[in-house]
């Protein structure tokens, strides 16, 4: 394999965001061969990163994947899909704006085709402005389901699942991106065991023999046997069985505020399970959040290649001055370097 096949490509998030700074600081920290890392966007808008962070490094604009293996090592890597808005310098920082959403979608698309012709290994997606997705006319809400129907697109519809994860914790979603009201009708018994079928195969690719998942009710204290609702006793607990008879080692369901604490793997708190499965977006991302988003780091579970991103958004106040933590972009690349192998 040529060092070109073996490359994660890093998107570039909305360009009024932080995703450029991370990017090209989380690059210039983790640059190394034999796995390169490739930046996909605007030119110009990455030279505004490294001004804007005082970094000085010469820029190689790539218009095939296929340069790569000619770019110095030393040199930030840029490979500028077609069809990028070509005047997104004039887009505010720190705004919301059409232009730099669509050219977050672009930078999606084009790195997908390039994962599915062999060109790279995976993803690290920089943050994306769901608003300015919308404005440019893209149908899906967020990074997971665009990525999801791209890697669909071809063949039947590939179910995938949302994990956060830090040093101390993991967390799966069974719904994501919808209102609360929708994602209680989302939560079925088919659902939940497609969604321990998911986690658990992830947790085993990444080198767990036996994953010990824990499944979160949705209602107050798991619905104190059908006091508080109904949905653990006809949805959550049969999927559960299910898994078990599957030879998955699931437990639960349990309270959804105490879950998290038992899993939770800390010095002097060994965690009584490797990942918890929630069933909804704030149940599981709060807890992980509250720990740091420094550390934390988004997989996309149940795609056919490797999708890692940063664990926050695109922080438009910081937008441009320089104080964006790169931290959470750089576990994200080294994330998605494991699990690239």
């Amino acid at each position: 394999m040529t060092s070109t096949g073996k490359t994660l490509l890093i998107t570039m998030g909305d360009a009024c965001g932080i995703g450029p700074e991370i990017a090209v600081a989380a690059w210039a920290a983790e640059r190394r061969p034999p796995q390169p890392l490739c930046l996909v966007g605007d030119v110009a808008v990455y030279r505004r990163a490294l001004r804007c962070l005082g970094l000085q490094m010469p820029v190689a604009q790539l218009s095939d994947l296929g340069e790569l293996d000619e770019v110095p090592p030393d040199c930030l890597p840029v490979w500028v899909p077609a069809g990028l808005p070509p005047d997104l310098l004039q887009c505010p920082v720190g705004q919301v704006d059409a232009r730099a959403g669509r050219a977050a979608a672009v930078c999606i698309e084009a790195a997908v085709a390039a994962v599915q012709r062999g060109q790279a290994q995976g993803l690290v997606t920089a943050p994306l402005h769901k608003e300015a997705l919308a404005l440019a006319g893209v149908q899906h809400p967020g990074h997971t389901e665009m990525l999801q129907a791209l890697a669909s697109a071809d063949g039947p519809w590939l179910p995938v699942r949302m994990m956060l994860a830090n040093e101390e914790l993991r967390t799966v979603l069974v719904t994501i991106h919808v209102s609360v009201r929708e994602a209680l009708d989302l939560i079925n018994e088919e659902r939940v065991f497609e969604t321990l079928r998911i986690t658990d195969a992830a947790l085993r690719r990444m080198g767990l023999a036996q994953p010990r998942i824990a499944v979160a009710g949705l209602n107050p204290h798991a619905g104190e046997g059908g006091l508080f609702g109904d949905e653990e006793a006809l949805h959550i607990a049969p999927a559960i069985r299910r898994a078990r008879a599957a030879g998955m080692q699931v437990s639960g369901p349990f309270a959804p505020d105490t879950v998290f604490m038992r899993a939770r793997d800390a010095a002097g708190h060994p965690g009584e399970f490797d990942v918890v499965v929630a069933m909804l977006h704030d149940h599981g991302l709060i807890p992980v959040k509250y720990l740091g988003v420094e550390q934390g780091v988004n997989v996309t579970l149940g795609l056919p290649f490797v999708r890692t991103s940063p664990d926050h958004g695109t922080a438009f106040d910081l937008a441009g001055k320089g104080l964006a933590d790169p931290s959470s972009m750089t576990a994200a690349i080294r994330m998605a370097r494991k699990l690239a192998g």
